[in-house]
């Protein structure tokens, strides 16, 4: 499997180029032939991305589900400890092949995790009760601008999700995120903003294109 080549006009942003295809090797070194493909996707993949303010947001996609010691193993090659990352942290999803090419706004994943510098290591191997609407809409911004990093196109993975299937999930984050549970202040405020002109425009902006 080769990696695409990423370019980008902004320098500044070549150490996370090289983070990114780091991690990929490392993805792919547990993962084998199961490995479909590493996306970038957020704020980076939007043209937002902000270093040292924002998070990287990296899809992984595999065909078959992760036994518990690639499990294991993902999160110790790659979590910061052992892979720094240079943004605020690293938010990494993986995800089966069969998810992400369903179209649907299912919220099941095989792994999630978020790790960084300043970030209590969070490890989970499906969704809990909570603020669970994150992995549809994360997918949805894949499907429009997902980066590459190792594997196919974006596109030719992620199919998108229909918007009557979509506009619940949204709504659900704008209540989340109107009630401010995390006292996300200004980024909340942008959240719920870009997913109001996600429902009149068909299309996902990032949060500094909302204000």
């Amino acid at each position: 499997m080769k990696f695409p080549a990423m370019t980008t006009s902004k320098p500044e942003l070549q150490r996370e180029h090289l983070y990114l295809e780091e991690l990929a090797r490392r993805v792919q070194a547990v993962l084998g032939d199961e490995l479909v493909g590493v996306y970038a996707g957020g704020s980076f993949a939007l043209g937002g991305y902000e270093p040292s303010r924002s998070d990287l947001d990296v899809a992984v996609v595999i065909e078959s589900p992760l036994a518990e010691e690639q499990r294991h193993l993902l999160v110790e090659r790659v979590r910061h400890e052992a892979l720094p990352c240079p943004a605020r942290e690293l938010e990494l999803v993986a995800y089966q092949l069969s998810t992400v090419r369903s179209g649907s706004a299912t919220r099941d994943f095989e792994l999630n995790l978020n790790s960084g510098a300043d970030t209590a290591l969070l490890v989970e191997s499906g969704p809990r009760s909570g603020a669970s609407f994150w992995y549809p809409i994360d997918r949805s911004i894949l499907t429009q601008a997902g980066v590459a990093v190792l594997g196919p196109p974006a596109q030719e993975v992620f199919a998108p999700i229909p918007p009557e299937d979509l506009r619940p999930v949204l709504e659900e984050a704008t209540r989340w995120h109107r009630a401010d549970p995390g006292g996300g202040g200004a980024d909340a405020a942008a959240n719920v903003a870009r997913a109001e002109r996600f429902l009149r425009e068909g299309r996902w902006v990032a949060k500094c294109e909302v204000g």
